[in-house]
């Protein structure tokens, strides 16, 4: 039995193990914390351009969008952010200026001719 751990190895074994673990899952933890918080940042840094660069009538415009295409408000808020970093805003986007973006920006609707024979 010489060549057998003894109990007291395997535990100790076993503690240094789970102290492992526990120091990976810790780890994990706080960089999922950190990517929150960034995302949090992004987001709040985000919502400031736009109440700063859109009148509350072009807020509540883009925010009834949402509300039926989200995917396609994010991409209005993104070519909104876009334009006021490059400075090419004006003043600020009022609800007929947001009125034209949409349009603009909207994929084109495709028409179908469906003929019954």
């Amino acid at each position: 039995m010489s060549g057998d751990p003894s109990d007291e190895e395997l535990e100790r074994l076993r503690e240094q193990k789970m102290e492992q673990l526990r120091e990976q899952q810790s780890q994990q933890g706080a960089d999922e914390e950190a990517m929150q918080a960034q995302r949090e940042q992004a987001e709040a840094q985000k919502k400031a351009l736009l109440r700063q660069h859109l009148t509350d009538g072009a807020r509540q415009r883009l925010n009834s969008v949402r509300m039926s295409k989200p995917q396609f408000a994010e991409q209005v808020e993104q070519q909104v952010i876009a334009l006021a970093r490059s400075g090419r805003i004006q003043g600020k986007i009022d609800e007929e200026k947001m009125r034209q973006l949409l349009s603009e920006l909207k994929p084109d609707e495709k028409s179908f001719d469906i003929q019954h024979r």
